[in-house]
């Protein structure tokens, strides 16, 4: 009885960790939203305040839609996002099938090389990196930002990934080699459908910095015609005037397609997450 009595604390109180996570968390989206609908004295007056008929206003959305390119913005960072979570997935995926599956000199080596990729940010070599772009002429190109999201996010897909392919079956795998499929068809065909949730959180936890990201953009791409939609809010912020309703309604609009994938990947996300812990 003390101990159905323990594991059921126990269960509450990580309940209710997780639910104030999820407060804290969702509050300042909560927040930009609601403030996005309403006029400007009403974000100052009350920011906690719901709009009301009388504070609701979405000159913020009209000024968004109809001043500067938004919807170029949206494209460089759709193509960006998609380029770059197609290229981790792919090459980590096989990368991580490598390292897992053979057994070569360097081996250990090339996982511990990889998982330092995880630990130091690739804004230390910022400097480098646009001299490579420079010299290569990629500067002001998506395709510099794709690269560079692309080396970004392997580290932790092979990290991700490697983990879950050592618990594929190797009687699956072997049984493959017998039938006559190559070591390519045992990866797509048997192995990549076998880790669907994995590469499902893995897709969101690259593309959420992918898509918020402000300091790339800014350094190699910030001509108006490569802008990402993190850069192009930054128009309605000036040195001494900041449209607050174009800044605010900018950011609900930045919003909406993660919050999108979410919702399309929530179940293979949750079962990637926990898949570990279930024994």
């Amino acid at each position: 009885m003390s101990q159905a009595r323990t594991s059921l604390t126990r269960t509450s109180l990580v309940h209710l960790a997780l639910i104030g996570y999820s407060i804290i968390s969702l509050f300042p989206v909560f927040l930009t939203l609601i403030n996005s609908m309403k006029d400007r004295n009403a974000i100052f007056r009350n920011p906690m305040q719901l709009p009301t008929p009388k504070t609701f206003d979405l000159v913020g959305y009209y000024t968004v839609l109809g001043q500067g390119d938004f919807a170029t913005y949206f494209q460089n960072s759709f193509i960006v996002t998609v380029a770059s979570i197609a290229l981790v997935l792919l090459f980590g995926a096989m990368a991580a099938f490598a390292l897992s599956e053979y057994r070569f000199r360097g081996n250990t080596l090339m996982g511990l090389y990889l998982a330092i990729g995880i630990m130091i940010p690739i804004r230390l070599g910022t400097v480098a990196i646009l001299q490579g772009m420079v010299a290569t002429g990629l500067v002001n190109t998506l395709t510099a930002l794709v690269l560079v999201y692309t080396a970004q996010g392997i580290p932790l897909a092979v990290f991700i990934l490697s983990e879950f392919m050592r618990t594929v079956s190797d009687d699956l795998k072997n049984a493959g080699r017998i039938d006559g499929l190559s070591e390519y068809s045992i990866f797509f065909r048997l192995v990549l459908p076998l880790i669907r949730p994995a590469m499902a959180t893995v897709a969101v936890f690259t593309m959420i910095p992918i898509w918020n990201d402000l300091w790339f953009p800014l350094i190699l791409a910030p001509s108006e015609a490569t802008k990402t939609v993190t850069l192009g809010s930054q128009i309605f912020i000036g040195q001494f005037v900041t449209n607050w309703n174009a800044v605010l309604a900018a950011l609900s609009l930045a919003i909406l397609p993660v919050l999108v994938l979410y919702f399309i990947f929530s179940r293979q996300l949750i079962r990637g997450i926990t898949s570990g812990a279930v024994k």
